[in-house]
């Protein structure tokens, strides 16, 4: 893959994350540098499904500290289990938000996020979660169980090309 997305002619999010996912593998591959291929996916998702904020966060020390996005100002630093992406971390799993208004503890980054999804990556050995996909929606209620799995599968099969050797 170049510098473009080959995307199938649908709104349909599955058939997107299908078509989405060998490319961005392949772009990742290529390219040793994490924030390289960090920028890269945020543009991709972004660009192929229209999210309003997109991006990463990276485990640094006991906080999680702002990457590569796509959108609006972001939060610059979350606090272990504060918030979605700290409550992903915390919790190591990924969190479906439909209202942010009705998430306990959510920090609202942008007044205009009505939804959100955080997805956490791992370290090689699974052990330990080195950062979060982030992603939020402008409408409400805007995540499936499409976007989980598609979202997930994606964070299994590249996260390893989005972190340090070192971590």
């Amino acid at each position: 893959m170049a510098e473009h997305l080959t995307l199938p002619p649908t709104d349909d999010r599955k058939t997107r994350y299908t078509a989405l996912l060998p490319q961005l593998e392949a772009l990742v591959e290529g390219e040793s540098d994490p924030v390289a291929n960090m920028a890269n996916v945020a543009a991709a998702l972004r660009e192929t499904f229209g999210f309003f904020w997109v991006g990463f966060y990276r485990v640094v020390g006991d906080e999680l500290v702002l990457g590569p996005f796509q959108g609006s100002l972001a939060c610059t630093r979350i606090d272990f289990g504060r918030g979605v992406c700290g409550t992903a971390w915390n919790e190591r799993r990924t969190i479906l938000v439909p209202d942010v208004e009705a998430f306990p503890g959510h920090i609202a980054c942008s007044s205009a996020s009505r939804s959100e999804i955080v997805v956490p990556f791992f370290d090689s050995s699974g052990d330990r979660v080195v950062g979060v996909l982030d992603i939020d929606s402008d409408r409400p209620d805007d995540f499936s169980e499409t976007d989980r799995e598609g979202l997930e599968a994606l964070m299994q099969r590249i996260g390893r090309k989005l972190q340090h050797e070192n971590n």
